[in-house]
Order: C-alpha cells, then structure tokens, then sequence
C-alpha cells in the first residue's frame, strides 16, 4: 500500500476520540457534500423544466421543417417532395400554408397567425390534447372546416366555444387587387368555426390552425406552400434523415430539427442552466478551499510526526503527498456522497412530488426534475479539478519549511 496514502487514511478516519482537526475536516467535508448535492439538484429542477417547456413546443415543432432558402413559398409538387412523402421512415408529412390575418369575432378583432395544415397534421400525432384548455383539436367536423385557436387569441377576442351561432371571419388582403372605392373589396373574407383552444407558450398562442384547403381560399393560394414538417418512425436517426433529405433537395432548400427551428429557446435554456451551475460552482469552491486551512491545521497538529518521517528519511514529495491525499479524500468523499445524497432527492421527488408548486392553475403540481448522466459527470470533474488545486496548495504549504522540522523532535 502506498505509504502516503495509508497515513493519509489513518488521519482521516482515525479511530482515536476525535478532537478539533477531525471536527474541522468533517465541516471541510460537509461543504463538498451540501454544495455536490445542491448542484446536483439545482440542475436536475432545470432538466425537468426544460423538458416540460420543450415537450409544449415539440407537440407544435415537427421532428424536421422543410423551408425555402428564398422567399416564403415553394411548390411541393416536384418528384423529390413525392418521393419524400412515399419514404417508410416517415409517419407525418404536412404541408403548412401559413400567413397573418385579421380575425373578427363580433364587435372585437385582432391580427392573428392563420396556420393551414393538410390531413397529415393529425396523423401520429401525439400530445396534442394535452395542450387543449378547452373544447376538442378538431379541425374538419362532418364535412365544415374548424378552427383550433390559441388561448392569446381567445383572450383578445372573448371567444366563447358554446356559441353556435357567432363564427370567425378572417380577412387577407386580395392578391392583385386594385384600389377599390369599396375597402371590402381589396379583402378575401372566410368564416369558420372555432372547435377548441389550445395554450402553449406566447409564441403559439396568437396562432388559428384551420385545414389547408381553408388558407388556401383565404390567402388566394392554389399550389405552394410555406414549409414542410415531418415527423419520423421511433427507429429512425433523425440526423441521418436531415442528411438525406438534405441531400436530396440540393440547396434550394433548408432542413431544420427541433433546435434549430427553436434556436433562441435552446439559448435561453442552456444560458439559464450554465448560469445557475457557475453561481452553484462558485459557492462550492469556496466550500472546497476551506479544505487548505483544514489542512493547514492538520500540519500544525502533525508536525512531530512530520518531524519524525523527516528524520526516518521520508522526503518532501511523500510529505506533501500524506496531505495532498488527504484533502483529496476529504473533497472526494463528500462529492460522492452529496451526489448520491441529491440522486436519492431526485428519485423520491419524482416518485412522490413531495415538495409542490405554489400558485394555481399551474400545469404541474411539483417541481419536475430530470436526471442526465452528463450532469454528474459535469459536477464530479467541476470538484475533481477544484480539489486537486486546492490540495496542492495545501500540501506544498506543509513542507514549505519542513527543512527545520528535525528541530522539533
């Protein structure tokens, strides 16, 4: 066994009566252990945020989003497009015609995203009732078109789903019209019938999705489309299909997954959690360099023993190592244990939600956590590196003068 760290271990978890060193180097090691587990926890509540957040947007946001690299339309209808919508890897292929409108709804209006989606938007689809706060995700109800709006849109319009009798009328400008002594008449004007409201995140909901066919007439649009979205089979590597497709459709067009369709979202969430991990981090290293006036009083309390490995002929660099050792295990010990103490956390708080959310009409009862291998990996190197710096310190300030120490014997 190597001799500095068998003397190491024997200061550490000495068996004599414990006595103010071991008191201080157990605080040393409780601040590893609450700073580990605090971190640990802190960015799983993020992870479960994020995945909560990224789950609303992904009921809307396809797999991948097919865009023109110019202008806003293109015509689907080339060979590379039909046999795209025949590939077996794909389960949800849409053709989404969208543009802002004026909606009316009685006496009141407001400029909304009118959202036209082909018969393949309900195929696969899943998640989409959790996101309804009223009424049904219909869109075609015994042959008459609906409207599935959103819950910014329904608040500026004081819609009420129970009316039969009051339908949206949406207004878009006519494509070449010429200045009329009649207003009405520069306009497309379609009525349609709200089915249900959908409350998603701000981004979404000033949205009215409606059938294609419905845009198509309101927006005086008979072939092109604004993008693509598709949706792949579980099995499938969506980085590869991006590829493909990519390839496929030369350079005409853009290809866009999740992250990139929601880039600023993506942003926001890492910066959050890469911000709440620095502050955490900071606070941790301060707990970790506690351990060098640990230590230093370690020496101070050793120094006949240093004295007498001195004079057996022991040099400095197993000096140092004893204390570089252990304040290593002191740092380490209380990682691992912290990591596992805010592990046990993790579990219980997704098994039992114990600690709740004040505040009502919340989505979620309790704070939702999410646990990824990465984080504790992320936390283990953070302290790793930390301890190493401050255990250097520490064991080169206990040989700094060990040239006198013979003269204590």
């Amino acid at each position: 066994m190597n001799t500095s760290y068998y003397i190491a271990k024997r200061y550490l978890f000495s068996k004599k009566s414990v006595n103010a060193i071991n008191f201080i180097s157990g605080i040393s090691m409780l601040g590893v252990f609450v700073g580990s587990a605090a971190l640990i926890i802190i960015l799983s509540v993020f992870n479960g945020f994020e995945n909560i957040v990224l789950s609303m947007y992904n009921t809307f946001s396809p797999e991948l989003r097919i865009e023109a690299l110019k202008g806003k339309t293109f015509d689907p209808g080339n060979t590379h497009f039909l046999t795209l919508k025949n590939d077996k890897r794909i389960i949800n292929y849409t053709e989404v015609l969208q543009e802002k409108a004026l909606v009316r709804y009685g006496e009141s209006q407001s400029i909304a995203l009118v959202k036209g989606v082909s018969e393949g938007f309900l195929k696969n689809k899943t998640g989409l009732d959790s996101v309804i706060s009223s009424g049904s995700f219909t869109l075609w109800s015994k042959g008459q078109d609906m409207a599935v709006i959103g819950s910014a849109l329904q608040t500026y319009l004081s819609i009420n789903l129970n009316n039969e009798f009051q339908s949206l009328d949406v207004y878009s400008p006519r494509k070449g019209a010429l200045n009329s002594l009649n207003p009405a008449d520069e306009f497309n004007v379609r009525s349609i019938y709200p089915s249900g409201v959908f409350a998603v995140q701000q981004e979404f909901d000033n949205t009215m999705i409606v059938p294609i066919r419905f845009a198509r007439e309101l927006l005086g649009e008979n072939k092109l489309v604004s993008y693509i979205e598709i949706n792949a089979a579980r099995d499938v590597v969506i980085e590869d299909l991006q590829k493909d497709i990519e390839e496929s459709l030369g350079k005409e067009f853009l290809v866009k997954n999740r992250s990139q369709q929601n880039e600023l979202l993506y942003k926001i969430l890492n910066s959050e959690k890469w911000a709440i991990f620095l502050i955490l981090t900071f606070v941790l290293i301060i707990a970790i360099f506690n351990i060098i006036g640990s230590l230093t009083m370690l020496v101070i309390d050793k120094r006949k023993d240093i004295a007498i490995l001195s004079s057996l002929g022991a040099n400095k660099g197993l000096i140092r190592g004893i204390f570089f050792i252990e304040g290593m295990m002191i740092s380490m010990l209380g990682c691992v244990f912290g990591m596992a103490a805010g592990l046990i956390f993790i579990l219980l708080q997704q098994q039992f939600g114990f600690i709740a959310m004040s505040g009502a009409n919340l989505m979620i009862d309790s704070y939702p956590v999410g646990i990824k291998l990465t984080d504790f990996i992320l936390v283990f190197g953070t302290v790793l590196l930390v301890s190493v710096i401050a255990s250097a310190i520490s064991s080169r300030l206990s040989v700094k003068n060990s040239m006198n120490l013979r003269e204590d014997l």
